[in-house]
């Protein structure tokens, strides 16, 4: 049954907004800064323009036109992330030699992709197109936040700092200390976590079950800057009693002795930011911490890091509201919602929920092949669209990552 004008007239706008975002963030880029990679987890920004087109072409024309035409047979390949079901791809490593398509040809490529899947919605959308077209934009809206944590770890690793844009608002989110922390108790029991079937959620995300929770704890606020330097002057990073035995052996290995981007300088800290290099403030939340180095943290605060239904319990009434990408600050700060500003590190190995069913065909493989070796964090950075979040969400990294904007809630 195709959908309402109005839907259809909704969703039409709703995927010229977020195609529309992506580019924007790129209007601060040379050209030269397309192309950069700085590392294998790290991809060039004309990479997720061009993925991102790719995921469109291939899940939505390409299912939903049975004579469509590939816009290049190619792109087939070089733009598919880890689909093994779609076919061959590109090797992750390698994307940064991609020279060619252009950027211009890239920019020609979301064009007609858009034109194409524009068309196809006005022709008479159907709920499942409709939903596949609304996955695609939720897919988008988590390659704009890679967009901006990939371009902060590639200018990073230039001594000249370059700034992506300039931080107008510096005074008025960091001139102010926070509140005190304190810990808000909170009732066990058998409860309910996961999303119910209304409005969008990934797989992952699903079934609704229930939980057993013990009475607990939760900090009023992320854990700031100021108190992650009073870890770091009591030898924080030269207590191995602190730290897991993978946690201790990455400290050691790669010399972790402050979060990543972090230099000192005459006793003083700064960090790189895409603003370029600013002074630490000891009112913003401290981030860019994996979650051995969150784990030591709570340790020494005597507290731990919070389960992940000890977190969605805690804001699973609580609207989204904070600090995010729309704010274009970039930098975390603190905010009285438990959404935005740093995504929270649980102590929760990301793994199906009880019940757990991945979509259909490659689709399947979006979100449950990854079900190993990695935590999950909750709730929202500055980086991430707010219209993307919910308190069901489940993002996930390895307990090494810096790179993202991670920071700290306690629990206890």
């Amino acid at each position: 049954m195709s959908l309402e004008a109005s839907a259809v007239g909704e969703l039409e706008r709703r995927y010229r907004s977020v195609r529309a975002a992506s580019e924007r963030l790129c209007v601060p880029l040379a050209p030269e800064d397309y192309v950069v990679q700085s590392m294998p987890d790290a991809s060039p920004t004309k990479w997720h323009l061009a993925h991102t087109s790719w995921f469109f072409e291939t899940f939505v024309l390409e299912a939903y036109l049975p004579d469509y035409r590939p816009f290049h047979p190619q792109y087939r390949v070089l733009f598919n992330s880890y689909y093994e079901a779609v076919g061959p791809k590109h090797l992750r490593a390698e994307r940064g030699l991609l020279t060619r398509p252009t950027v211009a040809e890239v920019m020609v490529y979301r064009s007609a992709i858009d034109e194409a899947v524009l068309a196809l919605l006005r022709d008479g959308a159907s709920a499942a197109l409709a939903a596949r077209i609304e996955l695609g934009l939720q897919h988008e809206q988590q390659h704009q936040e890679l967009i901006l944590t990939d371009l902060q770890h590639a200018f990073a690793q230039n001594p000249l700092a370059p700034v992506y844009t300039a931080y107008r608002a510096r005074g008025a989110t960091l001139g102010e200390a926070p509140p005190p922390l304190h810990f808000v108790s909170r009732d066990g029991g058998i409860e309910q976590i996961g999303a119910t079937n209304e409005g969008f959620t990934f797989d992952n995300e699903r079934p609704r079950h229930r939980v057993l929770v013990e009475p607990y704890q939760l900090a009023s606020r992320l854990v700031l800057a100021g108190e992650y330097r009073e870890f770091m002057r009591d030898g924080g990073y030269r207590r191995p009693e602190l730290w897991l035995s993978d946690g201790w052996a990455a400290v050691q290995s790669f010399g972790w002795s402050a979060p990543l981007y972090w230099r000192e300088r005459d006793g003083e800290y700064y960090r790189y930011s895409l603003h370029g290099e600013l002074a630490v403030s000891a009112h913003e939340p401290v981030c860019h911490v994996s979650f051995y180095e969150a784990d030591a943290f709570a340790r020494w605060a005597q507290a731990r890091l919070p389960s992940e239904a000890e977190w969605e319990l805690a804001y699973a009434a609580t609207p989204v509201t904070g600090h995010f990408a729309e704010a274009e600050a970039w930098i975390p700060r603190h905010t009285p919602s438990g959404f935005g500003s740093a995504w929270v590190w649980t102590a929760t190995p990301y793994v199906a929920y009880p019940g757990f069913r991945p979509e259909a065909g490659a689709l399947g493989e979006y979100n449950g092949k990854f079900m190993c070796n990695q935590l999950v964090l909750r709730g929202g950075s500055c980086f991430s669209p707010e219209s993307h979040l919910r308190a069901t969400y489940r993002n996930f990294f390895p307990a090494a990552a810096r790179w993202q904007v991670t920071g700290i809630r306690l629990a206890r």
